[in-house]
């Protein structure tokens, strides 16, 4: 059986789980995402610095998530778990670009000092800082699913936390939409995680 899920992270869920959605990410292909498609290259004029603040934080934590979905499509034992981790980095591959062309086109820089403090603020740094993700980049066996599901049920409830704060305080309807994509199929993916860890 794997670890439990700390404290810390069931506090997440409840808030990300408030909004569950049906199991998608375990289909035999990768789910593709609607990011690039859904959106147009060149978000709306109007924005706010929470709008820019919020794409500056996510930078950040795709990247992260991005490096740990690739130690698990290589690592993983399960079938299910290399699919889910596959379609994590489809989709945050589009979608980091998405978001980096917006902070572009805003003449804004991908990553700043403030959305740093503020990530760390919203609990993303302490789930997935470089002492954890130097940590599952040394765990193999069958030690590697447990440790990346737990790691990645905190970091995507983050991403959950973070979204929800945009869509109230945001101003760009792109980036504002975008959060809700962010808010639902996150929330699929902790479900599923949290099966998988249970299983």
């Amino acid at each position: 059986m794997a670890a439990a899920v700390s404290a810390r992270r069931r506090a997440i869920l409840l808030v990300a789980l408030a909004t569950a959605l049906p199991l998608t990410a375990c289909n035999s292909e990768p789910a593709k995402t609607k990011a690039a498609s859904a959106e147009s290259s060149a978000p709306a004029s109007g924005y706010n610095d929470q709008d820019v603040i919020y794409l500056q934080m996510m930078v950040t934590h795709h990247k992260q998530g991005l490096e740990m979905a690739s130690l698990a499509a290589d690592r993983a034992e399960r079938k299910q778990v290399r699919t889910l981790a596959a379609a994590v980095k489809a989709t945050e591959s589009e979608e980091l670009k998405l978001m980096t062309s917006w902070l572009k086109k805003w003449s804004k820089p991908t990553t700043s000092d403030a959305a740093s403090n503020a990530h760390a603020h919203h609990g993303a740094a302490p789930a997935t800082g470089a002492k954890e993700i130097k940590a599952l980049r040394t765990t193999k066996g069958a030690a590697f699913e447990p440790a990346f599901l737990n790691l990645f049920i905190g970091h995507q409830g983050s991403a959950v936390e973070m979204a929800r704060t945009e869509q109230s305080k945001g101003a760009s309807p792109d980036a504002k939409a975008f959060a809700k994509r962010v808010v639902d199929s996150r929330t699929a993916e902790i479900q599923q995680m949290l099966k998988l860890l249970n299983s």
